[in-house]
């Protein structure tokens, strides 16, 4: 590969917080440093920055590519602000499609004037008696056509068939499975790449893939992995006691969607106590002996466990199993194994404790909270105005030393990491976010750190050269503690490398560089 000089910019480095000028050798950061210097440097091509700002790239630590590229290409119904328009989308999808299986994502009741989901009969009459999936922006409860009940005649003796077109937990998994097996190898691919070149003009240099045999299954998992991208892509196979097999997968750990509990919007999150708007508390999928075997298996085996756990029940399920674990494995094998947490959303302040003492690493999503959060969000719905405050608390896991790696859940949100920055750090519950340079650190080295690669995420030499050039409107600033004033500072003699002003608009991406190579560029 050949040596590239990027200069007359501005780059975010430990090295030199004043740099203005990047040397790339091959696939690694090879120079840091400011303009005089890089006069007498050589390279085989020269990239004028014109005052752009380089960064590390960011790092998507939750996504589910097929899903979300199927949501690209397809029946997206993400802020559908109603059931009637909900429907009219899918009856003109449908006339596209012309007798095809439709599958769509993104749709939340909670928003709706009706207040419900589409029910078996709506979707018949919208899709003319076709086959229809539409899974809740949550995944983890979804409205099926009568045609695809009828295909999967197993789901209505499984937990959470309800019989009017709406599937939740066993029943929910039974009928996605019958679903996606209408997906051709060639969708498949078109839609991974279709997500991965999204994540590319979005300054993404990697995903971690959470897959399992209950999101897209074995075949989806391995093609996604050895696709011909170059967007990296780290793979964790969410199935229970399964570590030879997530290691035949090419996985990297035992972890990622290994579903304890479900999702707060579809009321499957498991709580201490019931749901202010339905009946119980939710499901539980594992107990604390299930996950306690899990994590002796994986760390025994030199693997990530991980869980999927986001109600209070569930996480105190996670960090008992923890506790057990440690008696088994000890302390120092648990911290070096750096096992995970997805989502970890009502985690409480003696769950935070045990997730630090082990070493464990929270994958947060913010724009959950953006978008569910505040004084009237569903979270407030679901649980009330004292549960909802203390939702994702991003703060005070930082503040316990727990690791955070943010991403977005996609297609449950979407990929946009900065809105994911934005959202960390404008948090609905005041003193629940993170500073801007922590947000931005988690959505870049933390991400690197939590697939146990800590010589990644930043822009110093001898490390990986992945980084995006983006173009930013006005002057890059601090963060200043001072609340006092604006809450930012451009004063040079901070010494601090700047941000883009989060007030501001987001900055747009000119190029994408993973491990030297270009992955987009405008």
């Amino acid at each position: 590969m050949p040596i590239t000089l990027y200069r007359r910019g501005r780059v975010r480095s430990a090295a030199d917080p004043f740099a203005t000028a990047l040397l790339v050798d091959g696939d690694t950061v090879a120079w840091v440093g400011q303009e005089g210097a890089a006069d007498a440097l050589s390279a085989d091509t020269t990239v004028d920055l014109d005052d752009a700002w380089v960064a590390p790239a960011f790092v998507d630590a939750h996504v589910h590519a097929t899903s979300t590229g199927l949501a690209l290409t397809g029946l997206d119904l993400t802020g559908v602000g109603s059931l009637a328009q909900a429907l009219r989308l899918v009856e003109d999808h449908c006339r596209r499609a012309r007798g095809a299986v439709v599958l769509g994502t993104g749709w939340d009741e909670t928003d709706w004037p009706e207040g419900r989901p589409p029910t078996a009969a709506e979707l018949d009459r919208a899709s003319y008696g076709g086959v229809v999936y539409l899974a809740r922006t949550d995944v983890h409860s979804a409205v099926a056509s009568s045609a695809l009940l009828a295909a999967c005649p197993e789901a209505s003796g499984l937990p959470g068939y309800a019989g009017d077109g709406l599937v939740r937990q066993e029943a929910h998994h039974a009928v996605r499975r019958t679903a996606l097996e209408s997906i051709s190898a060639a969708q498949r691919r078109a839609a991974q790449l279709a997500m991965l070149d999204r994540a590319a003009a979005l300054g993404i240099a990697c995903v971690h893939e959470c897959g399992g045999p209950d999101i897209f299954g074995e075949a989806d998992f391995t093609a996604l992995l050895a696709l011909d991208h170059g967007v990296e892509r780290v793979g964790y196979w969410g199935e229970l006691g399964a570590v030879d097999r997530a290691r035949e997968l090419g996985a990297l750990g035992a972890a990622g969607d290994l579903f304890v509990d479900g999702a707060l919007g579809s009321r499957t999150a498991c709580l201490s106590l019931p749901y202010l708007d339905g009946e119980g508390p939710g499901q539980q999928y594992l107990d604390a002996q299930q996950v306690a075997d899990h994590v002796v298996a994986c760390t025994r085996a030199g693997m990530q466990a991980g869980f999927h756990a986001i109600g209070d029940a569930a996480l105190q399920a996670v960090t008992d199993g923890l506790t057990t674990a440690e008696t088994i494995v000890g302390t120092a094998a648990m911290r070096a194994a750096r096992h995970r947490v997805e989502h970890a959303e009502m985690v409480t302040a003696d769950q935070i404790t045990t997730l630090a003492t082990f070493g464990v690493v929270a994958s947060v999503q913010p724009v959950f909270d953006a978008r569910w959060g505040g004084e009237a969000g569903m979270y407030v719905q679901r649980l009330g105005a004292e549960r909802a405050a203390a939702m994702n608390p991003f703060s005070a896991l930082a503040a316990a030393g727990v690791a955070l790696a943010l991403g977005s859940d996609s297609p449950v949100t979407a990929l946009d990491p900065w809105a994911a920055v934005r959202a960390a750090v404008r948090h609905r519950t005041p003193g629940s976010g993170l500073s801007a340079r922590a947000a931005f650190s988690a959505h870049t080295r933390g991400g690197w750190r939590a697939a146990r690669r800590d010589t990644e995420g930043e822009l110093v030499p001898g490390a990986p050269a992945s980084f995006a050039v983006w173009q930013v409107a006005g002057e890059l600033v601090v963060q200043t503690p001072d609340e006092r004033v604006a809450g930012w500072s451009t004063d040079p003699r901070s010494g601090v490398a700047g941000l883009p002003d989060l007030d501001g608009p987001d900055p747009t991406c000119l190029r994408t560089v993973v491990r030297g190579q270009v992955t987009f560029q405008t």
